[in-house]
């Protein structure tokens, strides 16, 4: 089945996949530039790869210019979802030739960062908080959840909210741009598996905007297809599950989804995995109708 394209009427976001998988390859890991369109100011959302990501967008023409460049100035801030390698390896190994930024996320994920990867055992403190000398690149932006805040040096505002991701506490970033909104997911299991209301509460907090057209797309991910065991999903969806938890979005939002793009994020290889939960989403996707997206490294999406 051919996939779906993306909807490009009245664009709202840019965004450049900088790594788009679940592991096991460190050149393309989950992290996605995001930007009002017609700005070059970005945030990444997560940040598990960098430099390899922004080499490839440059090779698809998404920018123009250095690499060094692009990380430097048009990054302004990440958001972080939680503190799994997959997700903040490229943040890690490019911090010596970062320029100074906001690292935003939940307290617990900034914590981790803290103690465990900018903690002079493990790399240099680029932080200006933890373990001694701080060298001050980075300024950890704790988020409340619920609470909407200004992401510095950009146009956009972000509220996160809390995921339940097996035995920690990942995040859910919702972007915003003047009336206009994006929703990124970091790893997350459904609500009937992980005996949780996260997930429930996030699409509360959002039917309104997708009633309203004001939600743009939704990134979310699927790690594992559909027979995929739940005791082994360790925190992560299937085509079966998201298809639940969109049944569930569609319910409080009181109208269809039809058309409402998602982007599929995280899918683990093997390729032929991945051509498996591709071709059982897109089967599940018939009554809903959804505009499934499977981004492609440095390839760029508008909203």
């Amino acid at each position: 089945m051919a996939e779906a394209t993306v909807t490009r009427s009245s664009n709202s976001f840019r965004v450049v996949p900088l790594g788009v998988l679940g592991g096991i390859d460190e050149s393309n890991l989950s992290a996605y530039m995001v930007a009002p369109t017609g700005s070059d100011n970005y945030v990444c959302l997560d940040a598990g790869t960098l430099h390899a990501g922004i080499e490839k967008a440059i090779k698809e023409k998404a920018f123009e210019g250095r690499s060094e460049k692009i990380l430097q100035q048009n990054i302004k801030g990440y958001c972080i979802s939680h503190g799994h390698l997959d997700h903040l390896a490229g943040l890690i190994i490019n911090s010596p030739e970062d320029s100074a930024k906001n690292i935003y996320g939940l307290p617990s994920t900034l914590e981790t960062l803290k103690k465990h990867y900018f903690s002079w055992e493990s790399w240099a403190n680029f932080a200006d908080d933890g373990e001694k000398p701080a060298l001050k690149k980075y300024h950890y932006a704790p988020l409340q959840p619920g609470t909407e805040v200004d992401m510095a040096n950009t146009e956009m505002q972000v509220t996160a909210y809390p995921l339940a991701h097996s035995n920690l506490t990942s995040t859910a970033f919702l972007v915003r741009s003047k009336d206009n909104y994006l929703l990124y997911l970091g790893d997350t299991g459904a609500d009937e598996i992980e005996k949780s209301q996260n997930l429930h509460k996030l699409w509360e907090a959002v039917a309104p905007l997708v009633a309203e057209g004001k939600l743009k797309a939704i990134m979310i991910e699927v790690s594992f297809p559909s027979d995929q065991p739940d005791k082994t999903l360790f925190g992560h969806l299937t085509p079966r599950l998201l298809m639940n938890e969109m049944g569930v979005l569609a319910q409080l939002a009181g109208t269809t989804l039809k058309g409402l793009n998602v982007v599929i994020t995280h899918m683990k290889p093997p390729y032929r995995t991945i051509t498996k939960i591709k071709t059982q989403l897109n089967y599940a996707n018939r009554n809903l109708q959804m505009n499934l997206i499977y981004p492609r490294q440095g390839q760029v999406l508008e909203f």
